[in-house]
């Protein structure tokens, strides 16, 4: 049975898993084959568990840099419709192994707990390396051992294809001269097929902070609730189209109640089936916005019906050398243009040279659009607390990381004592 360039759908059910258990059978002193023949691998996954891959999957090389592999695997993650993510799994061939390429597909339940998903993720490595580790003589370490055949049922979706979630987490800190309190309850409702994506959240978030100052007790409260809703509609390869609405409201920008409707095309320069791999969008919305604030605001308003429009552009790569996502979005209300919004977001990251790797990341924002500013002037455990918006002309955040490892190619052992380490390779 072959699995090859297994695209759109999850594994069905667990078939795929219950078909297969490959069992690798440990190297001894007096096998007749040595673990230098065997295919050396890189991992490029941002959340594996290393050691254990390693344990699970001792029939190959683990190789520190992308460069010396035979084999070069990438995961890739994105939430699935079910309420789970869906791992896509890339395999390129390097050097002797040139030109043997797959992908393969696993995709977890939204209650599947992280071991499963981890057992499961690892038998996708597994059936994935099986075609590069028959080129070597390691081929006759591993037995692939069927289990009873599982009989194809149809599957009859009583939900179909709604998926409910309901959470709530409580938090508590105290010291001696102040106690915060925070309460956050989200409820959300979900639907995905390859022709329509509907999504219904609901978020209520509540802070108490309790603070003693010159012998004097302040409490401060801040809230936020927020209905949000999303329906987009497929239209082809490249092309969707949508409405994103949301209802706010806010004690942190003075909003009592906020209302908006925007309605939206969007258009993917990529076709939607290679997102794992590279995606160029633009987005753009235009519509509007009711709202009523607490407070009178600095331009005298306390509601007012604003009309608005927004365009993004999101490009987004993975590959062998790195991964880039970036994304810029501007926005302006219709009534006066000058009242904008300009913010980039990004994060970079490159294999420069052998062993040397760069990672970069921020977002800058040029801020000329905060209508519901409250007149007068914010008191000091406003600011302190963060409890009110303060006006801001631009907001700037970044990050830059540079890292290089040498030494040997090769990292196969796993030692677990005194902790796994910090290392994923």
């Amino acid at each position: 049975m072959k699995y090859k360039n297994i695209r759109g759908y999850a594994l069905i059910g667990a078939a795929l898993l219950l078909s297969f258990h490959l069992r690798a059978q440990e190297l001894s002193p007096d096998s007749t084959v040595s673990r230098t023949d065997a295919v050396k691998v890189f991992i490029d996954c941002d959340r594996c568990d290393m050691n254990y891959i390693r344990e699970e999957i001792p029939y190959i090389n683990y190789v520190r840099d992308v460069k010396e592999a035979q084999v070069y695997i990438r995961e890739t993650r994105e939430n699935a419709g079910n309420g789970g993510r869906r791992y896509t799994y890339v395999f390129l061939g390097q050097e002797e192994m040139t030109g043997k390429n797959d992908t393969l597909v696993y995709t977890s339940r939204p209650d599947d707990t992280r071991d499963f998903q981890r057992i499961w993720r690892t038998q996708m490595l597994k059936m994935g390396l099986m075609s590069f580790v028959a080129r070597t003589p390691l081929y006759n370490e591993v037995i692939i051992d069927p289990s009873e055949r599982v009989e194809r049922q149809e599957v009859v979706d009583r939900w179909n294809n709604w998926v409910f979630e309901l959470g709530a987490e409580p938090q508590f800190e105290g010291e001696e001269s102040r106690r915060d309190f925070s309460l956050r309850s989200q409820i959300s409702a979900n639907k995905i097929t390859h022709d329509w994506k509907m999504e219904f959240e609901f978020d209520n978030r509540f802070t108490r902070t309790r603070y003693l100052y010159d012998d004097t007790l302040y409490t401060k409260d801040k809230s936020y609730q927020a209905f949000e809703l999303l329906v987009v509609k497929s239209l082809g390869e490249h092309w969707s189209a949508g409405i994103n609405s949301e209802i706010l409201s806010s004690s942190y920008t003075n909003t009592r109640l906020s209302v908006d409707f925007l309605p939206a095309v969007e258009y993917n320069v990529f076709p939607y089936d290679e997102s794992t791999h590279r995606q160029l969008r633009f987005l753009y919305s235009i519509g509007g916005s009711y709202r009523q604030y607490i407070d009178t605001t600095i331009y005298d308003r306390i509601e007012e019906m604003l009309y608005r429009h927004q365009l993004q552009v999101a490009y987004e790569v993975q590959e062998k050398w790195g991964s880039i996502n970036l994304s810029l979005e501007g926005s302006s209300f219709l009534h006066d243009f000058t009242k904008n919004r300009v913010e980039l977001n990004g994060s970079v990251s490159v294999r420069l040279l052998k062993g040397l790797s760069i990672r970069i990341q921020g977002s800058a924002a040029r801020i000329n659009d905060q209508l519901s500013l409250v007149k007068g002037e914010a008191s000091e455990a406003e600011i302190l607390l963060q409890l009110q918006e303060l006006e801001t002309s631009f907001n700037v955040e970044g990050e830059i990381g540079l890292t290089y490892t040498f030494g040997s190619i090769y990292n196969n052992i796993v030692n677990p004592r005194f902790g796994n380490g910090r290392r994923r390779y």
